[in-house]
C-alpha cells in the first residue's frame, strides 16, 4: 500500500519546461508575423528597383 502512494518521479519540472519552450515558440512565431506585417508593400520595392537602375 506504500509503495502506490510513492511518487517516483516529479513531473512539475518537465511540465514547467514544456510550458517555458512553448511560451518561447509563440513569442518568436509572434515576432516573425509582426516583421512580415510591417515589411515595405510590393509596390514600394518595385519603385525603388526602378530609381535604382536609372541612376
Amino acid at each position: 500500500m506504500i509503495s502506490q502512494s510513492l511518487a517516483l518521479y516529479n513531473w512539475n519540472n518537465g511540465v514547467i519546461m514544456i510550458g517555458i519552450f512553448a511560451l518561447v515558440c509563440v513569442v518568436l512565431v509572434g515576432i516573425l508575423i509582426n516583421f512580415m506585417m510591417s515589411g515595405k508593400p510590393k509596390e514600394d520595392l518595385e519603385e525603388t528597383d526602378d530609381t535604382a537602375t536609372n541612376l
